[in-house]
């Protein structure tokens, strides 16, 4: 006789191997993790190749050791209205960290939505799985007089 029963029709039942006890089987349940890897303020200028860390040096990655991440999510804050491009390059890298090849992917381009005083939010990438090892995101005013400052926060989600 066992301890722990259960209910089967009108009449108790113990647990047995032979009879185990019901469990109704939930759906998979997804636990996303997400951390911050970077929040820096910029100085958006119109020099090239200037990255969020105010690198021009087109070898440097933006971030690294983000081979555990599917997605990041950039989030920023334009203080400016002028119009201003971005890059988001991506590579893979050996055990030592060294890339595995020369150059950068590139897996979004385009103009930062929103005006002066505005919010914005960027998937990288876009529409499908990560997992590269170092992105460089690049930002460059292409229009108007005045620098103006962008800050930015980068989430990795696993």
């Amino acid at each position: 006789m066992s301890l722990i029963g259960w209910l089967k029709g009108n009449r108790l039942v113990d647990v047995t191997a032979q009879d185990p006890l019901p469990v109704q089987q939930q759906g998979a349940i997804t636990t996303r993790t997400a951390d911050t890897l970077l929040v820096v303020t910029t100085t958006v200028t119109t020099d090239a190749n200037r990255d969020l860390l105010s690198s021009t040096s087109t070898e440097l990655p933006t971030l690294d050791g983000c081979g555990q991440y599917r997605k990041l999510i950039w989030f920023f804050f334009r203080a400016g209205a002028d119009s201003t491009n971005y890059r988001v390059l991506a590579r893979a890298t050996d055990h030592n960290g060294a890339p595995l090849g020369t150059g950068w992917q590139e897996l979004a381009t385009g103009t930062l939505p929103g005006g002066a005083n505005s919010w914005g939010r960027i998937e990288i990438p876009a529409s499908s799985d990560g997992y590269y090892d170092q992105y460089r995101i690049e930002v460059r005013r292409t229009t108007g007089d005045n620098n103006y400052f962008l800050t930015s926060k980068i989430v990795g989600v696993r």
